[in-house]
């Protein structure tokens, strides 16, 4: 399996620090210091299957591929506009890619790796020649924006990729994914609650059980072994050191745990690509917007080696060793 194309899409309007200061309490200074970020987008009046249309077309036109090849979409994301249709149906639709089959996957901030490890699969299976990736999230529709836990860290985005089938050359070398569902409390959205009486006259759920609850102390903890784990996993299973590694194209969650790694490594800094200043955490889509930047600004070349790693909500984790 091959990547062929990148793209993203992200919303014209930037949040930044300082409007935030005047919406909780907080400050640019406490936002930078524990996370890294300076700015977020958010997608106003933007449904989540829009930005990923977007960033689907961009993918294709970077690949050179008609709609009409593709044979799988998969859609990563925790913020689908219906329950069904699916994101990835939607875009499907809009793309006129009659001859592909689509469906949505949930893995939270793992999306992206999960997502890829299963395109290549149904590629590896024959089912599939050419699949696009695509993960989208409008996550400011789930942020309480008086809770300074949640407010400062995600944006809205998406990133798409497109893999492409190849008896030639090698793809990914290895992969690893994990989940530990004991934790799922520590960073969970509620979708439908539920109901003692169906039938009940007033059924609407409070407005305030749809915002994004998270433990950040717990969530760090967990990423602080995971995130390790899984790196080394996919790396002794490829026959590789750090040092083999181009680029570690990790989940933008946080700087500290960016750093983390950099640190854990000994690794070259500029090795381990970062957007989160610009974008903060776009969950599913950070890691496919990472390799659109990159893909774009001429980083990623052929025979390259890189690492990909997801983790958060969940809990989930895995990471993929890819030679592109």
């Amino acid at each position: 399996m091959i990547l062929i194309g990148t793209g993203s899409a992200v919303p014209d309007f930037t949040l930044t620090n300082q409007m935030l200061e005047s919406m909780v309490d907080t400050s640019d200074e406490w936002i930078v210091k524990r996370t890294g970020i300076r700015e977020r987008r958010i997608a106003k009046g933007k449904a989540t299957w829009e930005i990923a249309l977007e960033a689907a077309q961009n993918a294709l036109a970077d690949a050179g591929l008609d709609p009409l090849a593709l044979d799988l979409i998969i859609t990563g994301t925790v913020t689908p506009d219906f329950f069904t249709p699916s994101v990835a149906c939607m875009v499907q639709g809009k793309l006129g890619a009659k001859n592909a089959f689509a469906f949505d996957l949930n893995a939270a901030c793992s999306g992206f790796v999960y997502a890829a490890d299963v395109a290549d699969s149904f590629i590896r299976s024959g089912k599939a020649k050419n699949v696009l990736v695509v993960c989208a999230e409008t996550l400011s529709r789930i942020i309480n924006y008086q809770d300074r836990s949640t407010c400062v860290i995600f944006g809205d985005g998406a990133g798409a990729a497109v893999f492409q089938a190849s008896d030639t050359e090698p793809g990914i070398l290895a992969r690893y994914m994990r989940a530990d569902g004991t934790l799922g409390e520590c960073l969970k959205a509620r979708a439908l609650p539920a109901e003692t009486d169906p039938f009940a006259a007033e059924r609407l759920a409070p407005p305030e059980l749809r915002f994004l609850e998270m433990s950040g102390s717990e969530v760090f903890r967990f990423t602080a072994a995971a995130v390790p784990e899984a790196i080394e996993t996919v790396l002794r299973e490829g026959g590789c050191t750090a040092g083999d590694v181009d680029w570690f194209v990790l989940h933008q969650a946080n700087e500290r745990i960016l750093r983390m790694i950099v640190t854990r490594y000994g690794l070259d800094p500029r090795k381990v690509y970062m957007n989160i200043e610009r974008f903060g955490n776009t969950s599913s889509a950070s890691i496919p917007l990472c390799l659109a930047e990159m893909r774009k600004n001429g980083l990623l070349r052929k025979g390259q080696r890189i690492v990909l790693c997801g983790f958060g909500g969940g809990l989930t984790y895995g990471a993929i060793l890819i030679q592109i």
